[in-house]
Parts: structure tokens; C-alpha cells; sequence
């Protein structure tokens, strides 16, 4: 499923139009962004949580050429999943 076909399942079981669908979609996609970008965590209780994980520097090899690289330290977003979407998963 892509974004589009999400959006237009999400209009269809909230009974809404596709474009208020799309728009409240990108809004909550947006303020999880602007929440993992501040450092924090984003709870949706039997969804799961969205947190943005600090990866150090480290090295790394460029495997065209095989020479040795310094890959900078970043944030990377993660995402752990509740145990009723795990449960809705595998039954």
C-alpha cells in the first residue's frame, strides 16, 4: 500500500473526503517529524512509539574503491511497535 492508496482507505473507513483524509494524513505525519526532530518521543497507545535514535561516528568503507571512511554521528528515526498492532499482526 503507498501513500495514496493509504489516504484513500483512511477517507474511506472515516467516512471523509480524500482530500481532508490527505490533509490530516500529511499533518500528523508532520507533527511526528517535527517531534522526532525536537527530541522527542511520539506514543500512540496500541500503535506504537516513534523515537529518533543517536548513531555515533564510526568507520566505514567505501565499497567501490575499499578506502576507509569516517561516517558522522546522526539521529535516525525509530519506530517500536505496541503489542495490540504486534497481536493485530500475527493473528
Amino acid at each position: 500500500m503507498n501513500k495514496t492508496e493509504f489516504i484513500a482507505q483512511v477517507a474511506k473507513n472515516a467516512g471523509l473526503e480524500n482530500k481532508t483524509a490527505d490533509a490530516a494524513v500529511n499533518a500528523a505525519i508532520a507533527v511526528i517529524a517535527e517531534a522526532l526532530k525536537a527530541g522527542e518521543k511520539v506514543q500512540i497507545t496500541g500503535f506504537g512509539t516513534f523515537e529518533a535514535r543517536e548513531r555515533e561516528e564510526r568507520d566505514g568503507r567505501n565499497p567501490r574503491t575499499g578506502e576507509s571512511i569516517k561516517i558522522e554521528a546522526s539521529k535516525t528515526p525509530a519506530f517500536k511497535p505496541g503489542q495490540t498492532l504486534k497481536d493485530a499482526v500475527n493473528k
